[in-house]
């Protein structure tokens, strides 16, 4: 495969990474605005919320047998526009049936998009033979950023759903056909052992681990994004206005984190970084759990987006390195724990924060970001290649 090529693929790649940064933080952000255009009430908006990362993991799971037969880029090609149409959709309806549609169709679409995304960030970062998947990362937390900003526009003009929505995919959904002619995978790496021959099954035992991390990762993240602005207000006492300063710092920091991080991974290697990531992220949360004002708590949750930001990335790219000859399914099977670790954070911090104190909620991802560290030799030591696996990742052995 020539370098032009692979340049392309990463290219096309980065974009369609942004483009579902843009679309995710679109829908997230206007949550209030959807359940006041739906009807829908307090008490069943948990099930709506619910369901989109339900039926996201089902489909990453079904993608791993797409993409046996057509490949990632096959599946990415029309997901994404999927994810652009159906986000309309949410735009249109007013009746409750019409919202559990377009959610349900949101949330099947991310599931294929998020894993076929990242067999493609995996199989190119194996071609390219060094870490640069979490530039494509960085990516996403870019079009998050952007489309935060762009949803705060459409609030502060108190535009319609549709409106705010309709010239966003107006330009993303051409954007990502476009980008998708040059979609390029890596290719397979060699073999290490029969075992993980392609079309062979995948040692659970292996991957556990790293379903782990993402999991602890993903409810740090969901802590973040569903309590910052509450815990500041509520907790730290501070103004409406003031509350919504962390999750946005979060984001930026987050943004920079992945943009220096593949450039940490090169020189350090995926273990140190990832073990440094999780230090950064619990003394975060630590901060945050004994802040004495607004202020401290910001600073807490900008340290969380720096110490964060590496392991989700690093995670995809283990289990590529993990399995070299089936690193699509393992991918696939590993994403399903990003929507675990979803569905688990928030609810899990609301009901410490509930029977217990807010401050207190926070100990609890921060001690699960820190276990992570026990689990860091499973991303492989210095030494080891990108491109193909040759040197195979230690695994801790969980029983």
């Amino acid at each position: 495969m020539t370098d032009a090529r692979l340049r392309r693929g990463r290219g096309s790649l980065a974009v369609s990474f942004f483009v579902q940064g843009v679309t995710f933080a679109l829908l997230v952000t206007r949550i209030p605005a959807i359940q006041d255009r739906y009807g829908i009430s307090d008490g069943l908006l948990p099930v709506f919320l619910a369901a989109v990362p339900i039926l996201a993991g089902v489909a990453s799971v079904a993608t791993e047998k797409v993409v046996a037969r057509v490949g990632p880029a096959v599946v990415l090609r029309w997901a994404q526009p999927f994810v652009l149409l159906a986000l309309l959709a949410v735009g249109v309806g007013s009746e409750l049936w019409a919202a559990a549609v377009a959610l349900g169709l949101f949330g099947l679409a991310v599931g294929a998009l998020d894993a076929s995304m990242n067999m493609l960030g995996v199989s190119l970062q194996r071609a390219y033979g060094r870490s640069i998947m979490l530039g494509f990362h960085a990516s996403y937390s870019l079009g998050g950023i952007a489309g935060a900003s762009l949803a705060w526009v459409g609030a502060h003009w108190h535009l319609s759903l549709f409106a705010s929505y309709l010239p966003v995919v107006a330009v993303l959904l051409p954007v990502a056909f476009v980008g998708s002619r040059w979609y390029v995978a890596g290719g397979d790496g060699p073999v290490e052992e029969a075992g993980e021959s392609k079309g062979s099954g995948i040692a659970f035992k292996l991957l556990l681990p790293l379903c782990l991390v993402m999991t602890f990762a993903y409810i740090g993240d969901s802590t973040v994004s569903n309590w910052s602005a509450k815990y500041l207000q509520d907790v730290l006492g501070s103004s409406e206005e003031l509350a919504t300063v962390p999750y946005n710092a979060y984001m930026v920091t987050t943004l920079l984190g992945r943009a220096v991080g593949d450039f940490g991974v090169r020189r350090l290697g995926a273990a140190a970084v990832v073990r440094g990531g999780a230090v950064l992220g619990g003394l975060g949360f630590a901060l945050v759990a004994v802040a004495p004002g607004a202020w401290a708590g910001i600073a807490g949750f900008t340290v969380l987006g720096l110490g964060l930001s590496v392991i989700v990335p690093q995670t995809f790219a283990a289990a590529g390195r993990l399995f070299p000859g089936n690193s699509d399914a393992a991918v696939a099977r590993l994403n399903v724990f990003n929507y675990v670790g979803f569905l688990v954070g928030s609810p899990l911090v609301g009901a410490l924060g509930d029977g217990w104190s807010y401050r207190g909620a926070m100990v609890v991802p921060m001690a699960l970001v820190l276990v992570t560290v026990v689990y860091a030799t499973s991303f492989g030591s210095r030494e080891a290649r990108y491109g193909g696996g040759h040197e195979r990742p230690r695994t801790v052995d969980v029983g």
